[in-house]
């Protein structure tokens, strides 16, 4: 009877990938991977120095606009996504807080591998300390333009990828941005 594959290898080998793609981001890949392989938990909300997030960078058909969300607990725009909560597949939780968060069902990947990864400090909030969030984020295209604000945000809004910087000068909102327009060139 052989060993059961790790539930890691899928996130570890789809960071491979990241990596030979975005070799530039290459410091934050390898403490993500780090991360990973020295943490079991890492898809658990309740391993305390942090998590394995996924989220999702939803665009519309055109690729022009994303859909982004006016967070209600940060107070600032970013992309869709959330908690893993023990799920090893990050596009599927990319998936699933997509369609939470935004009411609208028709999603469906644009590509199968990580379109971005960032490594950012969640503030202490509550009785929860601050802690990482390793976040997994995957291109998306939805086939509506409608959705329903959850109760997760304070608003949603497509917005134009020019427009992007209107909403939020974050950098890895940016680089998401410039990921995007390089991928309607080609």
């Amino acid at each position: 009877m052989s060993a059961p594959v790790d539930h890691r290898q899928g996130l570890l080998a789809l960071v491979d990938r990241y990596e030979s793609t975005y070799p530039k981001e290459q410091a934050m890949v390898q403490r993500l991977r780090g991360f990973v392989m020295d943490n079991p938990g890492c898809f658990e909300r309740s391993l305390g120095i942090g998590h394995v997030t996924g989220s999702a960078w939803v665009l519309d058909k055109t690729r022009g606009r994303v859909l982004l969300t006016h967070h209600k607990k940060l107070d600032i725009w970013v992309q869709l996504g959330g908690h893993a909560d023990g799920e090893s597949d990050v596009a599927a939780v990319a998936m699933r807080e997509a369609r939470e968060e935004s009411g609208i069902s028709q999603i469906e990947l644009l590509m199968p591998d990580i379109f971005d990864i960032d490594i950012h400090l969640i503030p202490a909030r509550g009785d929860e300390p601050e802690h990482y969030h390793y976040d997994c984020r995957f291109a998306l295209v939805a086939d509506t333009a409608e959705y329903v604000v959850s109760e997760e945000s304070h608003d949603l809004a497509w917005i134009r990828l020019g427009e992007v910087a209107r909403y939020t000068t974050e950098e890895s909102m940016m680089r998401m941005v410039g990921k995007t327009r390089e991928l309607t060139r080609s």
